[in-house]
């Protein structure tokens, strides 16, 4: 007999799903049997946590579909934070959510929730499987809206009703589109006056500007304007970047706030940048977002564009007329050089027998990482050492819990990271707390081959 539980193990497998993260229980057997018969390998942990982490760290590095499971109840209860990580940092992510069986549904049963209710304000989709003739379609659904929408897509599904037999044995076989978005000539011909009529033009840039370096650079180069990035736009931009003028924000430096605050208009390519307190009251903004529903959402805008911003900047910068004066660029990048001097000045040895700055750790650890190494960092400061000290060089990865700021997320995300290439370092910059919080990781880290990700403690 084909089973609900096979033909999902079968679905995902068709569709390149290469392992499932989780802790098994009795309402997940259905699905963790089936995945016996299958080349999908699971991916054992000691908290569903750090399931939902582990495959947000795989999605994040590969942009294809991870998976993660809970069994009923309390098992898939513990998969939150990781999905809410994986929704804020727009990564797909399916999370099969195991349910109490079915008939005892809305009796107060032994462990008994309600998932959708649950995990609805961390996904872009979530339905209860109630019946076998809903699937494989609820599954196809959840794959694609996960994979277009970029964010959690949550199955939920009782035990009894994965063991039943299958309705529909049909293997659902989701798209992956790479449509071009741009502005309408009107709104582009709007921002290059907009551009070419101000002085002092500073670019915030952003995690929406991945393989968008070379077309942001040219803009810059047009309008001679200083490179900002957020936090998530520093493995993107900072780079091969002769405009680069360090980070803003609560982690950044003086010089990325100084280059914002004297500019005259700042153009937000591909960036969210939460804290309003750090963008200038008098600077005109100019904003490309791929997500209509970001515009103007952190500041008052002059316009809006909702645009790809590899795509947009290619097809704003004909209508650029080229700016003869580099004096803010040049002020800005003076700044910088001054910050980054003071910052380095704090990541040198100590003398014999004190103890070592951890700045110097983490220059340390930029120096000798491999030329494609992953870095982790936990939230804390190991994050601010990783925003200061750690050089990209567009091979390397940046991931970490940015948006959603969860303690204990490296070394969890790390473990995904390494599973979906073993042979790539991966480095997990964990505090004392974060690591103490999720301890039990590293057997997982040992028992699965093993994983060899490489911990720095700070």
């Amino acid at each position: 007999m084909a089973t609900v539980a096979q033909n999902m193990v079968d679905t995902l497998e068709a569709n390149g799903v290469e392992r499932v993260y989780g802790i098994s229980g009795d309402s997940l057997n259905g699905f963790t049997d089936a995945l016996r018969n299958s080349h999908i390998n699971w991916v054992h942990v000691r908290h569903e946590e750090a399931a939902a982490f582990a495959a947000a760290g795989e999605a994040g590095v590969t942009g294809n579909l991870a998976v993660c499971a809970g069994s009923c109840g309390p098992g898939n209860l513990h998969l939150i934070n990781g999905l809410y990580d994986a929704q804020r940092s727009r990564v797909p992510v399916l999370a099969i959510a195991a349910h109490i069986p079915s008939a005892e549904i809305g009796s107060e049963y032994f462990q008994e929730t309600h998932p959708q209710e649950l995990f609805r304000e961390c996904s872009v989709y979530v339905e209860n499987v109630a019946s076998p003739s809903q699937m494989p379609r609820v599954l196809r659904i959840a794959m694609q809206t996960a994979i277009e929408k970029r964010g959690v897509a949550v199955v939920v599904i009782p035990g009894d009703v994965a063991l039943d037999e299958a309705v529909s044995t049909h293997i659902a076989e989701i798209t992956k589109t790479q449509p071009r978005v741009i502005p309408d000539q009107g709104e582009l011909e709007k921002a290059a006056k907009l551009l070419n009529d101000t002085k002092k033009v500073t670019i915030l840039a952003g995690a929406g500007s991945a393989g968008a370096h070379d077309e942001v650079i040219a803009l810059a180069d047009a309008l001679k304007a200083p490179i900002v990035h957020a936090l998530r736009g520093k493995q993107y931009m900072e780079y091969d970047n002769p405009f680069d003028v360090g980070m803003t924000g609560l982690l950044g430096f003086t010089s990325g706030y100084k280059a914002m605050e004297d500019s005259d208009l700042v153009l937000m390519l591909g960036t969210d940048f939460p804290y309003q307190q750090f963008y200038p009251e008098k600077a005109k903004k100019v904003q490309v977002d791929i997500r209509g529903e970001n515009l103007g959402r952190r500041t008052p805008l002059d316009l809006g564009l909702v645009g790809d911003v590899r795509d947009t900047a290619e097809a704003l910068l004909p209508l650029i007329k080229p700016k003869k004066s580099s004096s803010h660029l040049k002020s800005s990048r003076d700044h910088y050089k001054k910050t980054r001097k003071k910052l380095d000045d704090l990541a040198k040895p100590t003398a014999a027998g004190k103890p070592i700055h951890p700045q110097y750790v983490a220059r340390l650890v930029n120096e000798l990482a491999a030329d494609d190494a992953v870095f982790l960092p936990d939230v804390g400061s190991p994050v601010v050492w990783a925003a200061r000290y750690l050089e990209m060089n567009g091979k390397r990865g940046l991931i970490g819990s940015f948006n959603h700021g969860s303690m204990a997320n490296a070394v969890s995300q790390a473990i995904g990271v390494q599973a979906q290439d073993r042979h790539r370092q991966v480095v997990a910059l964990a505090g004392d707390g974060g690591l103490a919080m999720m301890l039990g990781e590293l057997l997982t880290l040992e028992q699965n081959k093993p994983l060899p990700v490489k911990i720095v403690v700070f």
